[in-house]
């Protein structure tokens, strides 16, 4: 029986607190990229906010720094239900073995898998994700203190714009993976001595 092809999708959540349940996710973008690094299907939704949650005060206070961002996140917000069941559709449709990837993994993944979990009783992920910041630690064979994207080279970064709208950044991000893989999978030279500090 031939395996499934892996599917690196890249996703960014936006929220408006540091953990899920007292606070609430916001919005989802995902980048769903085939295993040659070619960009195949992408999702994006904007959530109501969770009954009973509120806004903590310093993510409040951050949010005031990126109004654009803030409003492109509150457009035609729908119940978390819906947003969930839909996503979790999308990724179990995709042509393979859906893998999570973020910057950072940690952040992100836990705001996915307490939605899925909480709304849909699916886990379209299972237990499977790549944290870039440590992929890139491997590569760079460096301290992961040493792999924050200011020690890293100019040439795996997108041309795209960090602007906290999720979609945007999840392909931002998901170019940043791919562009890592291509050069760790063919064998390239490590990132060394080309660093953007």
């Amino acid at each position: 029986m031939a395996k499934k092809p892996e599917i690196y999708v890249s996703v960014d959540i936006e929220a408006d607190g540091p953990i899920p349940g007292p606070h609430s996710m916001l919005s989802i973008g995902a980048v769903a990229y085939d295993e040659t690094g070619e960009e195949i299907a992408h999702y994006s939704a904007n959530l109501d906010t969770l009954e009973g949650a509120t806004a903590h005060p310093r993510m409040e206070a951050w949010w005031q720094h990126f109004p654009e961002a803030w409003a492109a996140c509150r457009e035609n917000t729908r119940p978390p239900q819906e947003v969930m069941h839909e996503f979790a559709d999308w990724l179990e449709e995709l042509p393979g073995n859906p893998i999570f990837t973020a910057w950072p993994a940690t952040w992100d993944f836990m705001w996915i898998y307490w939605y899925l979990l909480r709304f849909t009783d699916r886990r379209a992920f299972g237990e499977h994700g790549i944290d870039m910041r440590s992929y890139a630690m491997g590569m760079r064979k460096r301290p992961f203190r040493e792999c924050g994207k200011p020690y890293l080279p100019n040439r795996w970064f997108s041309e795209q714009e960090h602007n906290h709208i999720a979609l945007d950044d999840a392909r931002e991000q998901g170019e940043l993976f791919i562009n890592m893989m291509r050069e760790n999978l063919n064998g390239k030279p490590s990132a060394d001595g080309n660093d953007k500090q």
